[in-house]
């Protein structure tokens, strides 16, 4: 999971106001260039510089942009806050003077949490169980791929969780509440609006109840009116505790909700599908969110996980599956159609693998196989198939990856794909290989052709017809003929040997990401394969990517040492990833964009 990037930094205070702020730095002596850092109570991952400057206080609001860089209005960006004071404390050009020395926290000061800090994890936890219904691993597995988008979109909807929060109820109801027990000045509760779809702040002061609207802008900031903006309903609540801002008073004690700290709940929406029929309602987040923000798990291809037994029937019937005449891809086994299923929970984008009729006989054992081999396989980061349906042809349905194969997306968008989005596409190949290795599976099949794309940012891995389930006490498989192999992506002791692990899988695995990282070049380009086997034979391996962070390269060497027992499992590859994916995540080239100071 993702944790802030200033929280190693001994002059960040975490979630303290601005008058707590100065205090800090009155304490610390008043002296010129003094400055801390501590969390923006108006915009989510911002912050704010406190300095001192002529013995005035001085409030900069530092923004986090949507590149994940980090600025103040009209200042250069920076890939982190750290970053950002080490070059206002060398460069006095912009503020006019120079950070000079920080005000540290002192041993019995803790960084201080923010409300929705200390219930984050908590809710992350529940929003996924709720939203795809994943446990344990796979619920990990989750967090960690999506954290960045899923904190945010929990923090705009994180206000559903507090006491003061009473969802739709009337204004006369709120006066009703607020009047009951006691009515000191500042007991408040936010409600919806009636009929409005925003959010109404209900205030007693002198014995008398106040509404106030909270508006919500083009961009989604909240607002009383002609007060300032927020990201979300909990920041806007929190500053308004803190001091007046087009309200009477302050907010003091919440009207308690008593049905506060359930679950949010969760709304449905209806799309339109081919041949103009209209799907049964499908599960969204709480709020609309930007398309940016959208998780990769609640796009249209995504398998819905809400009972998922229901949906995953290893026999299809023929009248529940409509075939489009669109192919997705073709192979010697046949071809790849779109196709909608319907099921009890409605209707579903499918890919549909259909058996040529002319070599059925031939290929549809090695299909059934395939199609055993996946209906036992459960994770976020493999596709998942449906069922078969066996009518005039035999077909395997699977959930539908609209973006294609990895190597043919990456060739196509060399010039706007980020290294950084590759690194997280690979680590969730990793975290699916890293499952199969943990259910006793071979691939025997891993490349970028088979690492299919639900959107850009989230990867599965398919094709599943060389797989094999190992045995209990069995490390590796050992093939009985070589057949059709894709030997360019196999390991020493596959083509020598014919043996088949986890640990070639590996290897499989450094040609997967050396694939990626090339945007879809071809490994071996030009070479025979005698050519490839002396040269991996020679002790050497392919060249490290033009744009291949050296990290990653490293990796690779990794997967490609020629003894298997030598090469990391996929275990250790994950969490090499991972460690990678978020240190990368906040070194994202800066683009410009500017911030608004807290002034």
């Amino acid at each position: 999971m993702s944790t802030d990037p200033a929280a190693e930094l001994p002059f960040f205070y975490g979630s303290i106001s601005r008058s707590e702020a100065e205090h800090h730095l009155k304490l610390a002596g008043m002296t010129d260039g003094l400055f801390l850092l501590r969390q923006c109570l108006r915009n989510l991952g911002g912050y704010v510089l406190s300095t001192v400057w002529n013995l005035e206080f001085r409030h900069y609001s530092i923004e986090k942009q949507l590149n994940d860089t980090y600025c103040i209005m009209g200042g250069i960006p920076h890939s982190g806050p750290s970053e950002l004071c080490e070059f206002y404390s060398k460069d006095p050009e912009e503020l006019g003077y120079a950070l000079k020395k920080p005000c540290l926290r002192s041993p019995d000061t803790p960084i201080q949490l923010s409300l929705f800090d200390t219930l984050k994890d908590k809710m992350l936890r529940e929003y996924v169980k709720q939203t795809w219904n994943l446990e344990g691993e796979a619920m990990d597995q989750a967090i960690i791929s999506q954290a960045p988008q899923l904190e945010k979109l929990i923090a705009t909807i994180a206000h559903e969780k507090m006491s003061w929060y009473h969802g739709k109820i009337t204004r006369q109801e709120s006066e009703r509440l607020l009047y009951c027990g006691k009515q000191p000045d500042g007991k408040f509760l936010i409600r919806d609006r009636e009929d409005s779809g925003t959010f109404a702040l209900s205030l007693m002061y002198g014995k008398k109840v106040y509404h106030y609207q909270i508006l919500q802008d083009k961009s989604g900031k909240y607002a009383i009116p002609q007060g300032k903006n927020f990201d979300t309903i909990w920041q806007l609540v929190e500053f308004l505790k803190l001091k007046t801002d087009g309200t009477i008073t302050v907010l003091g004690d919440a009207c308690v909700c008593k049905a506060a700290g359930r679950l949010p709940s969760l709304p449905t929406t209806r799309r339109t599908g081919p041949n103009g029929y209209t799907p049964a309602p499908r599960v969204v987040p709480v709020r609309p969110v930007p398309a940016d923000h959208v998780l990769p798990m609640d796009c249209i291809g995504f398998n819905p996980y809400h009972n998922q037994d229901e949906i995953r029937k290893f026999s299809i019937k023929r009248n529940k599956l409509f075939i489009d005449d669109l192919e997705l891809g073709s192979g010697n086994f046949g071809c790849v159609k779109r196709g909608v299923l319907e099921t009890e929970l409605g209707q579903l984008d499918v890919a549909i693998k259909v058996l040529k009729s002319d070599n059925e006989k031939l290929m549809k054992e090695e299909m059934m196989r395939e199609a055993e081999i996946m209906h036992q396989l459960s994770n976020p980061f493999i596709v998942r198939m449906l069922g078969l349906c066996n009518a005039e042809s035999l077909m395997l349905v699977m959930e539908m990856a609209a973006c294609g194969p990895l190597h043919k997306f990456l060739s196509s968008n060399k010039d706007n794909m980020a290294v950084e989005e590759i690194v997280n596409l690979m680590h969730q190949v990793s975290m699916g290989m890293k499952y199969l290795e943990e259910k006793n599976f071979v691939h025997r099949d891993l490349a970028a052709r088979n690492v299919l794309l639900v959107k850009r940012q989230f990867a599965k891995i398919s094709d599943f017809g060389l797989s094999k389930a190992l045995g209990a006490d069995s490390e590796y498989y050992k093939a009985s003929s070589a057949g059709l192999w894709p030997l360019k992506w196999y390991a020493p002791e596959c083509i020598a040997y014919r043996k088949f692990s986890s640990k070639s899988d590996v290897w499989s695995f450094g040609i997967t990401m050396w694939e990626a990282f090339s945007y879809g070049a071809k490994p071996y380009k030009r070479m025979k394969q005698t050519e490839v086997n002396s040269f991996i034979e020679s002790e050497r391996r392919l060249a490290c990517p033009a744009k291949c962070p050296d990290r990653m390269y490293a990796l690779m060497l990794e997967c490609w040492k020629y003894e298997h027992e030598n090469r990391p499992d996929f275990k250790t590859v994950e969490e090499t990833m991972r460690s990678y994916h978020y240190f990368i995540s906040k070194k994202v080239k800066p683009l410009g964009a500017a911030a608004e100071p807290d002034v």
